[in-house]
């Protein structure tokens, strides 16, 4: 690294943060605070719906699954796209049309203020864990960088200095400044990523690709492996990919206060289904980055071989020590910018409209929305940080880790959704009591639940077996198990009620809300 790279890198910082919040001007109500007033256009909304999935781990990580493995990572993109056009046409129409601050807000209206807090509180949590691992993944390229100026820098420090700047234009310019600064990052790093195709193309000895196609690198689909165990076989991607996507845009406020952005149903819905292609495109690229390394460093093991800290540091690791001067601080720039794809203001539009506002139980003048919305954007920074730390010791690809922390909860959250939504006669009760159990059994079988090697179906559940004669179930199944489990203990549990009546509203209709 030479000071050419250093100088990008500190500009981008700086600069970034200041035109979030140039580009989000005065926030004059707590409605443009949270959702923009509706003035973002669905092509902005998408690129930054885009990088708040998917951002550093994508950047970082992605390669490195196809360093160790094959394509077959694509497989959870084309369950993206299916997944996110469900919720299209299901879910987005009742939260543009009812007018919502937050995806919570229609839990509320249909079962009940307790159900909305459970959820929100669900997702507040959630969200930290699944940011702490992303701001964590972003420290990954800053530690090698300070390493090769022999500044040995510790991983927590890096994140509250990232940290410092996300919370910058979130707090000033709000969920406007959010969106645009998404987009351009967004762009930024797949620029990034181009030109280090382009660098490695020229590095490559003649029939590099040959070499990776006879090694089954470029594998896409994989229908021979064990759905229970094997993350990328094709059911299981494709499958648990389709119904994780439902989840995260469609029952993650991070996702859906960027769509609420949007100027109507119609733009968020472009917004929406374009962002899956985009995906699709974005995973392609940088695992076509992943197979370029593997042939670059002929396949050696990072950690073992090229002495790396962990098979992640692999990516950042090239960029710093092989890409030119000048480019190699764009590449890292666009990786840092990454981690500036702030949850901030999803976090603490979810705390002051689904949490404080049914806790205080008093009206709420709009300024003083708009001051709470802001100490707690705040208030979850800091505690982001001190998350972040948590996920220094991980051992599988950072993101893979992500996508295994939302199987806590993301089915109980989707659950509850299509509880609301196909169980007419189901109240509060039954689906806060369903909701819990879910979380329950999912901690159980993430925690406990393990199937033998030689069966590899899930018939073959093995609970005597010790940890290194079994493996655990992969991780795309985590939240179509959730959604099952919700929806079978809601809908047992209202079988206890007459049939619900029905109220019309605005995005169709439904159940009369009870309180439990």
């Amino acid at each position: 690294m030479r000071v050419l790279d250093l100088a990008i890198i500190v500009l981008f910082l700086v600069g970034m943060p200041l035109l979030g919040v140039l580009i989000g001007g005065r926030q004059r109500s707590a409605n443009d605070y949270f959702v923009g007033e509706g003035r973002i256009s669905w092509w902005v909304a998408c690129l930054s719906v885009v990088s708040a999935e998917t951002s550093t781990l994508t950047v970082l990580s992605v390669p490195t699954v196809a360093y160790l493995g094959a394509f077959t990572y694509l497989q959870l993109a084309i369950g993206y796209v299916l997944g996110r056009i469900v919720v299209a046409f299901v879910l987005l129409p009742r939260y543009v049309a009812g007018n919502m601050t937050t995806a919570y807000n229609y839990l509320g209206e249909r079962f009940g203020a307790g159900l909305q807090g459970t959820a929100s509180v669900t997702f507040l949590l959630t969200r930290l864990l699944a940011d702490g691992v992303r701001l964590f993944a972003t420290a990954i390229p800053v530690k090698v960088v300070l390493a090769a100026y022999g500044v040995d820098a510790e991983y927590w420090q890096i994140s509250a200095v990232l940290g410092v700047a996300m919370v910058a234009y979130t707090f000033f310019g709000g969920v406007r400044a959010v969106v645009w600064v998404d987009a351009v990052q967004m762009l930024w790093y797949v620029l990034g990523g181009v030109a280090v195709v382009v660098v490695l193309a020229g590095r490559l000895p003649d029939g590099w690709f040959s070499a990776a196609v006879d090694a089954g690198k470029t594998q896409l689909f994989d229908f021979g492996s064990a759905p229970s165990s094997n993350q990328y076989a094709f059911v299981t991607a494709v499958l648990g990919g389709a119904v994780l996507s439902m989840a995260s845009h469609g029952a993650d406020q991070l996702v859906v206060q960027r769509l609420m952005a949007c100027n109507d149903l119609r733009a968020s819905r472009k917004a929406l289904i374009a962002s899956g292609f985009v995906v699709f495109l974005q995973f392609a690229l940088f695992l076509v980055i992943g197979t370029m390394l593997w042939s670059f460093y002929r396949g050696l093991d990072p950690v073992r071989q090229l002495g790396l800290g962990t098979a992640d540091e692999l990516f950042a690791s090239f960029i710093v020590r092989e890409l030119p001067s000048g480019l190699s601080g764009f590449v890292i720039a666009g990786i840092l910018a990454a981690a500036l794809s702030s949850s901030l203001g999803a976090l603490a539009s979810s705390t002051v409209s689904d949490v404080y506002r049914k806790l205080s139980r008093k009206p709420l003048g709009d300024a003083e929305v708009l001051r709470l919305g802001r100490v707690w954007t705040v208030v979850w920074a800091g505690v982001l940080i001190l998350f972040a730390s948590l996920f220094t010791t991980t051992k599988n690809p950072i993101v893979e880790t992500a996508l295994a922390i939302t199987g806590y909860t993301y089915g109980a959250l989707l659950g509850a959704f299509l509880l609301g939504l196909l169980v007419r006669r189901a109240r509060q009760a039954d689906a806060i009591a369903a909701f819990l159990v879910t979380v329950a059994v999912m901690a159980f079988v993430i925690l406990g639940l393990r199937f033998g090697k030689a069966s590899g179906a899930f018939l073959g559940v093995d609970f005597a077996k010790p940890a290194g004669d079994s493996v655990a179930l992969a991780f795309p199944w985590y939240t179509p198990l959730g959604v099952a489990v919700t929806l079978a203990v809601g809908g047992l549990l209202s079988l206890r009620h007459a049939r619900a009546t029905t109220t019309a509203t605005p995005a169709g209709t439904r159940p009369a809300p009870d309180g439990g």
